[in-house]
């Protein structure tokens, strides 16, 4: 298959600017959108400004929009621009955070849902044989999770080995009927109308629900960005706070490089209306107090911690994905980069980019 034009929106973000830097060395014209919204939710820390300009410095040929995809006309001026000249679209756009959805609940279902509806339209009419990947949420599952009989351990909380979800949560869990916080819904139905599109119109698209996304290149802040956050803290001697269960909940954390990688072995052999699990699964989790032991140990010093009882609406005590369904579909993938390794490499990275000793 002959490299695509590919649009990606998010592309300041961590997934976003890691799909741009690897689809250039796949040689594909790429075509970014991102209008810095991360700023406007978190703060002038999170800008993703920095990354955009680097992509620009970086990577010759790269056209960025700065599109907001809440506006429809602004997003179908875009298309209209490329056409069927676009072969892949990956959206990463978002609102990510289940603290701010609350705020200004609004906001959140129109990057989320209506954001996600535009591009889909504009898909669909510009650029119908183009692959359309999605990045959904492990939080689709809502509180569902909780549910399963989770044993307290030293550090973690965790299944027994014979539990059939102990290898991770599969795709057949249900998104029915439990709480999601406003973020989970907004993002859920996002993922529906993703498949509805593969399965109504025919699109080539799918859905890959994150656990913890991360990577050097992630803008962390405190409502979002579980280890980009907590490395941050742990390099800078900031406060962490952890919300809850003991600080013994569970997270699978994938690094950007093999989740893009993902995308790419779906594009190559792209299915109509799919959906995937896509965490770190068993090779890569973590439980927070774990992750802040990781980092003390990393950067050689002891975290400033703090606790709070209270755990945030929605949230998951252990979530693992199982990855097989994925796996069964594309054998080639390979998942490259443990918890310790990427660790080091945020640590590196934020380092460098704060000037930091």
């Amino acid at each position: 298959m002959s490299a695509p034009l590919a649009l990606i929106t998010g592309s300041g973000g961590l997934i976003g600017s890691e799909s741009c830097r690897f689809l250039a060395m796949k040689g594909c014209r790429l075509v970014g959108l991102d209008n810095d919204m991360r700023r406007t939710f978190f703060g002038d820390e999170a800008s993703t400004r920095w990354n955009v300009e680097r992509l620009q410095k970086d990577l010759p040929g790269y056209v960025h929009h700065n599109t907001d995809i809440r506006d429809r006309a602004a997003v179908e001026q875009v298309f209209a621009e490329y056409g069927s000249r676009v072969g892949l679209v990956i959206h990463t756009a978002a609102q990510p955070s289940h603290d701010w959805a609350a705020r200004d609940p609004h906001t959140d279902f129109a990057v989320n849902a209506q954001g996600t509806l535009n591009l889909l339209e504009a898909t669909r009419k510009r650029c119908p044989e183009a692959t359309f990947l999605f990045m959904s949420t492990n939080k689709v599952y809502g509180d569902a999770p909780n549910r399963l009989p989770l044993v307290e351990k030293e550090t973690r909380w965790e299944l027994d080995e014979k539990h059939p979800y102990f290898r991770g949560i599969d795709e057949a869990m249900s998104i029915d009927q439990s709480k999601h916080s406003l973020f989970g819904v907004s993002k859920a139905a996002a993922d529906l109308m993703v498949q509805e599109y593969g399965r109504y119109f025919g699109l080539k698209t799918a859905c890959f629900r994150g656990g913890c996304l991360t990577g050097p290149n992630h803008s962390g802040a405190e409502l979002h960005g579980f280890l980009a956050y907590l490395m941050k803290c742990a390099v800078t001697g900031r406060k962490y706070t952890i919300y809850g269960y003991k600080g013994k909940q569970v997270r699978d954390n994938i690094h950007s490089r093999d989740l893009v990688e993902m995308f790419w072995q779906f594009h190559q052999k792209p299915r109509v209306a799919e959906v995937y699990n896509a965490g770190g699964g068993r090779f890569s989790n973590c439980s927070v107090l774990e992750a802040i032991r990781l980092c003390e140990d990393i950067v050689g010093r002891k975290m400033n911690v703090e606790y709070k009882d209270e755990s945030r609406l929605g949230d998951h005590v252990w979530y693992i994905s199982d990855q097989t369904k994925f796996k069964a579909h594309y054998p080639e993938w390979r998942q490259k980069y443990g918890l310790r390794e990427t660790l080091v490499e945020m640590a590196q990275a934020l380092s460098r980019r704060e000037a930091l000793p």
